[in-house]
């Protein structure tokens, strides 16, 4: 299934010895098993995995050759799905091109600041132009994409990178939106220059006229280990907006926000279609939940669901501790990649190498977002009167959780 005319690097055991980050020389577990499953097996093993898309196995589209070629040269992992709708008759299909790029940094952290940034920039133009010709309406970079995730150092002077709104990365990010006719959602560290220079975790969203149409800040900060972000930014002030684009509503839920359930619902609850989920997470960390809550969102509040992480292992000059009782360490650990796209009808492509840089491409008929709220019914279903009754109560200093006692629980048998 993957879409790439390009060759496929060695998997297993021809694999080179320098993928760090593989699963057992394989670049994806969906690799893995289709290398090593008969096709019947694996046609079961990939439908219990991947679900089924409007009662069929996700198809791999065509991409063209100038998107093949830049990802050969340029040894980023390439794929591209399409997601279905059941055929209506008083609406047309909307089906728009979405992709997401993970990437790993280009220099060593020890490198100018500058330098670092621009090497960045050189890296991904190629796999923006990937999309661009392959015609992507909507694109997502990854958390922070402008520098290394230096949150975990707690080390002030990685603030350098901090930008404002239309700053240099969005400059450059505009002509190439314009470019292509594409909206870009670019996650990173902003620079409130009009409030005292508050650093924020932002995503600033570009319209195909390169225009900037808003931006959205982070609204959950982890305090967990190496993960006390607050060490530079505090949680966003922005709600949870929806941006109306030319290609569909679009929400940003970034990194850390996807373990908040109410996070995802409020997103939904603005008409979101869509909902990015640009990320900088570890194996050790998260792994085991990256493929289960994103497609649970999506499920839950019938929208297309985007998630991106960063690639590789960045290590910094500074040793840092976690306050785990670990010995002190100069690397966050490795960035598993592993990007993909989870639809509300439960479905889900395969994701994109756990160690290379990569561009998923998916086309999305947005058609299936309602045709979904028709099926379950999840909205008209749902009690959110006394949700909020709840929550309402549960914000008072006085709250007292509704449990109900069995009077006999102390007397013996």
């Amino acid at each position: 299934m993957d879409s790439s005319n390009g060759e496929r690097p060695p998997q297993g055991e021809d694999a080179p010895a320098a993928a760090a980050g593989s699963i057992g020389g394989y670049e994806s577990l969906h690799r893995l098993l289709q290398s090593n499953l008969s096709p019947e097996l694996f046609k079961e093993a990939s439908r219990l995995l991947l679900g089924l898309n409007c009662g069929r196995a996700l198809e791999a589209i065509s991409l063209p050759e100038a998107t093949s070629a830049l990802a050969k040269a340029h040894n980023f992992d390439v794929q591209a799905f399409r997601f279905d709708a059941d055929k209506e008759y008083l609406r047309q299909p909307q089906v728009v091109r979405v992709g997401l790029i993970q990437n790993s940094i280009s220099i060593p952290t020890t490198s100018h600041f500058a330098d670092q940034k621009n090497a960045i920039m050189e890296k991904v133009k190629p796999m923006i132009d990937a999309a661009g010709d392959a015609g992507v309406n909507i694109l997502c970079l990854q958390e922070a994409w402008t520098m290394p995730f230096a949150f975990c150092t707690r080390e002030k002077r990685w603030c350098e990178f901090a930008e404002p709104v239309d700053g240099e990365s969005t400059q450059f990010l505009q002509q190439l939106a314009k470019k292509y006719n594409m909206v870009i959602v670019s996650p990173i560290l902003e620079r409130d220059v009009n409030h005292g220079e508050i650093v924020w975790n932002t995503a600033v969203v570009i319209g195909n006229h390169g225009n900037i149409i808003g931006i959205h800040r982070k609204n959950h900060i982890p305090r967990v280990g190496d993960f006390n972000e607050s060490t530079y930014y505090m949680e966003g002030n922005t709600g949870h907006p929806v941006f109306e684009t030319a290609y569909g509503k679009i929400g940003i839920n970034i990194c850390y926000g996807r373990h908040h359930p109410l996070n995802w619902l409020a997103f939904g609850l603005n008409g979101a279609e869509i909902v990015f989920n640009p990320s900088a997470t570890v194996g050790e960390l998260s792994e085991p939940m990256w493929p289960i809550e994103a497609r649970n969102a999506a499920i839950a509040n019938s929208y297309f669901v985007g998630s991106i992480n960063r690639v590789g292992t960045e290590v910094f000059p500074n040793p840092f501790t976690s306050g785990d009782g670990k010995p002190q360490h100069a690397d966050f650990g490795h960035f598993y990649g592993s990007s993909h796209f989870s639809a509300p009808d439960a479905s889900c492509t395969p994701s994109l190498s756990r160690y290379r840089d990569g561009l998923m491409i998916s086309d999305m008929d947005l058609n299936l977002c309602r045709q979904i709220k028709d099926k379950w019914g999840f909205r008209m279903t749902a009690r959110y009167d006394t949700y909020a009754s709840l929550l309402s109560e549960y914000l008072k200093p006085d709250f007292k959780p509704q449990v109900i006692v069995d009077p006999l629980i102390n007397k013996s048998a």
